[in-house]
């Protein structure tokens, strides 16, 4: 079959006109020996498209096609591709590239890799083709950061997984959630419901920790052993120094007050923040913070590709069913969508379908 030498997406051409998607041809990089070119079917719509293409992270190569929860089917790979077959229904996250030779990639840290690159707005070294996501007719890949999808996962439900979900899992698993564990999720977002999706599946007791009582019914609905509002009078005491790990995945740290959430934790435990904020601001702490339980306070950036094919085993074995909300890919659709997410109004991840209807089968 004829393979694409363009390929077709949805860009947006700055942040001063965020809102406004056009479809345009774009040239991949060069098609190398260990890639993988995915035809997309579906594609998850996540907070950093909003933070990238509105300027909230800073400056970005534009023209951009943005989106890094892809599902589709691998339609050529190059001649030492191993891993993944043609045909094969897969998936891609954030991350298409790494060194694989430096003590982190050899040690299945490839996200934190120096040289990593994410799967849009990145420039490639070799040639200066910037990366382009999701929001396209195809992705090309190298095989390491491209996930056969298990059979049992519903295309629409495994999409989200490849960044929210990892997001979530890589801390859980790295820090020690599962049986006999209390983990603690703050934030019930994208990246928050499947913490504690995957927490529950790993066997821990988690609480929900959130601003107001707003979602609690949804929390419970979705496993949760206790919901925590913050918003209520001395809502840590009944919890102080009991938990083991708490993941923080709040994308606003307006008034807070972080010294009560650190209480929480018991002795040597773990924050672990995946939110990223914009702006300069972060969390500010006091070494006395820390004396009262001696805890840990850090973060966590996706996670790596023995993990990623171990969550997505996972959800298919314990049948995990993120909250997805179906939209048809399109310039009308994607302003209305990236606009609601801007405003929160989501529970809890949108997930694009329909590219057949718009690319082309």
């Amino acid at each position: 079959m004829p393979y694409p030498d363009k390929f077709t997406g949805f860009q947006v051409n700055g942040p001063e006109t965020w809102t406004e998607f056009h479809k345009n041809e774009f040239q991949p990089k060069p098609f190398g020996d260990y890639d993988v070119d995915i035809k997309i079917e579906a594609c998850g719509v996540c907070g950093s498209d909003v933070h990238t293409i509105s300027g909230g992270w800073g400056k970005q190569h534009f023209p951009l096609a943005v989106g890094h929860e892809i599902v589709g089917t691998a339609i050529r790979v190059g001649p030492k591709v191993t891993l993944i077959k043609e045909g094969e229904r897969v998936g891609v996250g954030a991350q298409s590239w790494s060194c694989l030779d430096c003590r982190q990639c050899k040690n299945d840290n490839e996200t934190y890799c120096r040289q990593q690159l994410d799967t849009y707005g990145a420039k490639w070294p070799d040639t200066g083709i910037i990366s382009q996501g999701g929001y396209s007719s195809h992705v090309r890949t190298h095989e390491h950061w491209v996930f056969p999808i298990p059979a049992a996962l519903p295309t629409t439900h495994a999409a989200p997984m490849l960044c929210a979900g990892l997001t979530a899992y890589s801390p859980l698993v790295r820090n020690g959630c599962g049986p006999g564990k209390k983990v603690g999720i703050v934030g019930l977002g994208g990246i928050g419901h499947f913490g504690l999706l995957f927490a529950k599946a790993l066997g821990a007791a988690v609480y929900v920790i959130s601003r107001t009582h707003a979602k609690e019914a949804d929390a419970l609905a979705m496993g949760a052993d206790g919901f925590i509002a913050t918003s209520d009078a001395n809502w840590n005491e009944p919890h102080v120094m009991t938990f083991d790990l708490i993941i923080n995945t709040a994308n606003s740290f307006e008034g807070w007050d972080i010294d009560r959430y650190l209480s929480l934790l018991d002795v040597h435990a773990k924050w672990v923040s995946v939110g990223l904020p914009e702006g300069e601001e972060g969390i500010r702490v006091r070494n006395q913070t820390f004396l009262g339980n001696g805890c840990f306070f850090g973060s966590s950036h996706l996670g790596s590709r023995r993990e990623a094919l171990e969550m997505l085993e996972l959800a298919a074995e314990k049948g995990i069913k993120p909250w997805v909300e179906e939209v048809e890919i399109g310039e009308e659709s994607l302003k209305k969508t990236l606009v609601r997410l801007e405003g929160n109004d989501v529970r809890y991840r949108f997930c694009l379908v329909g590219y057949d209807g718009v690319f082309g089968s």
